[in-house]
C-alpha cells in the first residue's frame, strides 16, 4: 500500500501542473479575437486545441507554435498571447490583421515574430521587451501602423534578423548593436529615421544592412561601415548621408553598394573599386569630386550608376589638373565639405570661387575665411608653390598649422586668426604677415602662446588681407585705460591730502575738539562744532564750489 502511494503521489502532482498550466482559455480568446475562427478551429470551446491546424504543443500539451500565415485572417491578435508562456513561434504574416500588436514581453521562449504584411494600427507599449531568445522580428509592410520608434530590443542579444521596413518608425536608432554579435541582416528601409549611424554597427556581424528611402533620412557620414567587416549588401540610398565615401577594403563578401541620392562627396576611393565581391554599385545623384570612376571599375562588376548631380573633374576617368588636384586634397582636410563641392566642379581651378590665379595660371590667392570650415589644415597647401595670400580666419578648424607653409617662397599673408588650432608655433620669414589671433592652444606646446601678428607688421590680416590685427590695438587700449586711471588716482589722493592739511590746520586754531561718536562707520560731528570751525559758516573759509554745493 506504501509502494502504491509513491507512484500515485508523483502522478497527482503532474496532472495538477498540467491543469493548471493549461494553455486552452488563451487559445480559445485568441480563436474568439480572429473576424471568423481559422479553418479547423473553434471560438466556443478549446477542446483538443492542440490538434487544431497550425498549432503545435509540447508533452504537456503546451502551445509552442502558431502557425496562421496566409490564412485571409481578419480581426485582432488578444493580448492573452502572452499568456502562453511556452511559445517559441508566432507566424501570422499576410493576413489583414489589424488594431493593436500585442506585447509578447518577457515570453523567454519566444525565437521567432512574423506578423509582416499586416494592416496593424498600433504596437503596444515594450511589445517586443525582455524577449531573451527572441532571433527573428519581422513586422515588415505594415504601413498603417501609427508613428512608433525602435523598439527596445537590448534584452534581445540572440537576434539574427529584424526586418522592420514600411512600418512608420521615426527618430533616431539606439545605440544597442554592441551586445547584438548575432544579428546579420537589418531592414528598415521606407521609413522616416533620422539622425546618425550608431557607433555601435561598427564590429558587428552584420551582413545585409537595408536603410534606404528615409522620408527624413538618415545624416552624418559613413565611416562606421568601415569597421563593418561582414558586409555583403549595403543599401543606404535616398537619405541625406554628407561627407567622403570611406574606406571599405575590409568588406571583401560587398557585392552590393546602393549609396545614390544622398549628399556624398570626395572622390571615389580607389579601395571600393577593387573589392574582389562588388557586383552593383550606385552613386548617383551625389555630390562626388575627382575623376569619374565609371571606366575604372573592372568587368566582374555588372551594374554601375554614377551619373546625376555629381561633380566629378573629367567625365572620361582622366587624373584631374594637379591643382584641382591639389585643392581637393585640401578640401578633403575640411572633411569635403559641400560648399566645396558646389562651387570647386570642373578641371579648371582659376575659374572656382574663393581662389584667383596670376597671368600664368598659378594660384596666388586661397581665400576660405568665414566658411564654417570644420576639420584641419591640409599640408596639400604647401604644393602650391605661386601662393601669397591664404585666408583661413573666422572657421572651426583645429591641429597643427603644417610645417610645409613656412617653405612657400612667395607666401606674404597667413591669416588663420579665429580658429581653434594647437601645435608648435610655426616660424615664417619677416616677409609674412602671420594673423593667428583667437587660438588659445596655439604654440602652448613650445611654451609661447598668446595670439596677433609675426613680424613688423602692426595688423592682423583678415579675409582681405588688409583687415586689423587687434592683437597691438588692444594692447593700445590697455595702456591708454591704465594711464587714464592713473591720473584719476593720483588726482584723488592728492585732493584729499590737501583737504586733510587744510583741515588739521584750522583744528589747530581752535584746539583739539572730541568726535562725538560714530554711525555707520562716518564721523558725526555736532553742529555747534562746525559753527565755530567755520566762524559761522563765514564766506571767508570756503574752499570751493561745485556741481554739488559749497565747500
Amino acid at each position: 500500500m506504501s509502494n502504491r502511494h509513491h507512484v500515485l503521489l508523483p502522478l497527482l502532482l503532474l496532472s495538477a501542473v498540467r491543469a493548471a498550466a493549461d494553455d486552452g482559455p488563451a487559445i480559445l480568446k485568441i480563436a474568439s479575437s480572429f473576424r471568423s475562427a481559422p479553418s479547423g478551429w473553434s471560438s466556443t470551446s478549446s477542446d483538443n486545441y492542440c490538434m487544431w491546424p497550425g498549432i503545435n504543443c509540447d508533452n504537456n500539451n503546451r502551445v509552442t507554435s502558431i502557425n496562421l500565415s496566409s490564412k485571409s485572417l481578419s480581426g485582432t491578435i488578444s493580448p492573452d498571447i502572452s499568456a502562453l508562456s511556452e511559445l517559441r513561434s508566432v507566424s501570422l504574416q499576410r493576413n489583414s490583421l489589424s488594431g493593436t500588436i500585442p506585447s509578447f514581453s518577457n515570453l523567454s521562449s519566444l525565437q521567432s515574430i512574423y506578423l509582416d504584411s499586416n494592416a496593424f494600427t498600433s504596437v503596444s507599449p515594450d511589445a517586443f521587451s525582455g524577449l531573451s531568445s527572441l532571433q527573428t522580428l519581422s513586422l515588415s509592410d505594415n504601413e498603417k501602423l501609427s508613428p512608433w520608434t525602435f523598439p527596445d530590443l537590448s534584452h534581445s542579444t540572440s537576434l539574427v534578423e529584424v526586418q522592420l521596413d514600411n512600418t512608420n518608425l521615426f527618430g533616431t536608432l539606439p545605440d544597442i548593436f554592441k551586445s547584438m554579435n548575432s544579428l546579420q541582416s537589418i531592414r528598415l528601409s521606407y521609413n522616416n529615421l533620422s539622425g546618425t549611424l550608431p557607433a555601435s554597427l561598427g564590429g558587428s556581424m552584420i551582413q545585409n544592412l537595408w536603410f534606404n528611402n528615409q522620408k527624413g533620412g538618415f545624416t552624418g557620414n559613413l565611416e562606421v561601415l568601415s569597421n563593418m567587416a561582414q558586409l555583403s549588401q549595403v543599401w543606404l540610398h535616398k537619405n541625406m548621408f554628407t561627407g567622403p565615401i570611406p574606406d571599405l577594403s575590409k568588406c571583401t563578401d560587398l557585392f552590393d553598394l546602393q549609396l545614390r541620392e544622398n549628399l556624398l562627396t570626395g572622390p571615389v576611393p580607389g579601395s571600393l573599386i577593387n573589392l574582389p565581391a562588388l557586383k552593383n554599385v550606385s552613386f548617383s545623384g551625389n555630390k562626388l569630386q575627382g575623376p569619374n570612376p565609371l571606366t575604372k571599375f573592372p568587368k566582374t562588376v555588372k551594374e554601375i550608376a554614377v551619373n546625376g548631380t555629381n561633380n566629378f573633374c573629367t567625365d572620361n576617368g582622366d587624373p584631374c589638373d594637379p591643382q584641382v588636384a591639389t585643392l581637393l586634397d585640401i578640401a578633403g582636410g575640411f572633411g569635403y565639405p559641400i560648399l566645396l563641392s558646389d562651387n570647386w566642379s570642373g578641371n579648371d581651378a582659376c575659374k572656382w570661387p574663393f581662389v584667383t590665379c596670376d597671368n600664368q595660371g598659378n594660384l596666388m590667392t586661397v581665400d576660405l575665411a568665414k566658411k564654417n570650415l570644420a576639420g584641419t589644415i591640409s599640408p596639400a597647401f604647401g604644393n602650391l608653390t605661386a601662393l601669397k595670400n591664404l585666408n583661413l580666419n573666422d572657421n572651426n578648424l583645429k591641429g597643427p598649422i603644417p610645417s610645409g607653409l613656412t617653405k612657400l617662397s612667395s607666401l606674404q599673408l597667413l591669416d588663420v586668426s579665429n580658429n581653434n588650432l594647437s601645435g608648435d608655433m610655426p616660424t615664417f620669414s619677416g616677409s609674412v604677415k602671420f594673423a593667428y589671433s583667437g587660438n588659445s592652444l596655439l604654440g602652448k606646446s613650445g611654451g609661447s602662446g598668446g595670439g596677433g601678428t609675426s613680424r613688423s607688421a602692426a595688423s592682423d590680416g583678415g579675409s582681405d588681407g588688409n583687415s586689423k590685427s587687434g592683437g597691438n590695438a588692444r594692447n593700445s587700449i590697455a595702456l591708454i585705460v591704465g594711464i587714464v586711471f592713473g591720473v584719476l588716482v593720483f588726482t584723488a589722493v592728492a585732493r584729499f591730502v590737501s583737504y586733510k592739511y587744510i583741515m588739521n590746520k584750522k583744528t589747530g586754531k581752535f584746539g583739539k575738539m572730541e568726535v562725538s561718536g560714530y554711525e555707520g562707520g562716518n564721523v558725526v560731528i555736532p553742529m555747534q562744532v562746525l559753527r565755530q570751525v567755520t566762524d559761522n559758516f563765514n564766506e571767508a573759509n570756503i574752499l570751493g564750489r561745485g556741481g554739488f554745493g559749497v565747500v
